[in-house]
């Protein structure tokens, strides 16, 4: 009988401990995506109090009108910058994974923009990129004064800076997740290869990536949805002005600006399905690789 009352009292504060976060994660993360599928079939403007049943027409507008479903092109630019973004951060956990003089140093440089918040790092970029700013100001210092450009009014490199804004906000984090795999190679399996006469490239193709090769896909699929879901950065630096909307600024202009909020579900929705449907890809891809 004792022992039949330890184990619901067990039971019972499991229940207890999990009833918190399960209700949390259903009215925060469940149920909005509920609504917001519901709310992809209707008119609503977000205010009145009856919902208009439209049907698939919403979803039909997102497909059929260029304005709605173009704005993917944009986030071409950050797809291939995820690239550079891996590239640099896994060159630069490599070389700091080794006896390197001020590591540490080098370490808190490069993972400090990950601190900072998404707003000042727009604002910070903001003044970097002006025409009186600081990149056209070094230029002209170190004698590339003709390289000098209006960076977020040319329609042809407004993008690219963005991009380039936002490599140097994520690349901090993909640095740590990748030094972290890398510390965690035993450091005999190094000295067997230097006694076999493997030099740091060999180590790092032979050694480093085969041991995080899974980290490295984790990181891939999470940055190229990253790339798909691009908010902060444009909107705070441009607000999606001059060519640099992306799907997401778009449809938060659609829901709030213009007052389409069942219209802005839908395109919420078909940005989740790409995102689903681009993570089962990889994962697939990376099955077959196996």
């Amino acid at each position: 009988m004792s022992n039949l009352s330890y184990k619901n009292q067990r039971i019972l504060i499991i229940f207890l401990f999990s009833l918190v976060p399960v209700v949390l994660l259903l009215t925060f993360s469940y149920l909005p995506v509920f609504k917001m599928f519901q709310y992809s079939f209707t008119s609503w403007d977000g205010f009145s109090k009856n919902m208009e049943y439209v049907g698939f027409d919403n979803y039909k507008t997102i497909f059929t009108k260029p304005e709605y479903f173009a704005v993917f092109k944009v986030s071409l630019y950050y797809f291939f910058a995820t690239f550079v973004q891996m590239g640099l951060a896994l060159y630069f956990a490599t070389i700091l994974s080794f006896n390197v003089r001020l590591k540490n140093w080098f370490k808190g440089i490069l993972f400090f923009p990950t601190l900072l918040n998404g707003v000042a790092i727009g604002f910070i970029f903001l003044f970097f990129f002006k025409p009186e700013g600081t990149l056209n100001t070094i230029l002209d210092l170190v004698g590339l004064g003709a390289w000098q450009q209006k960076w977020l009014l040319n329609p042809h490199l407004i993008n690219i800076s963005l991009a380039f804004a936002s490599v140097w906000r994520y690349m901090g984090m993909n640095f740590i997740i990748f030094l972290g795999a890398i510390s965690s190679i035993g450091s005999d399996i190094y000295e067997a290869s230097e006694i076999d006469g493997a030099n740091r490239w060999h180590q790092f193709r032979h050694i480093i990536i085969p041991s995080i090769k899974k980290i490295l896909q984790l990181n891939l699929i999470l940055a190229v949805s990253g790339a798909i879901g691009v908010f902060e950065i444009p909107y705070v630096m441009t607000g999606g002005s001059n060519g640099s909307g992306t799907f997401v600024i778009q449809t938060v202009d659609v829901a709030f600006k213009y007052s389409k909020l069942g219209l802005a579900s839908a395109m919420a929705v078909v940005l989740l399905g790409i995102v689903v449907i681009v993570t089962i890809l990889q994962r697939v891809l990376i099955k077959e690789e196996k």
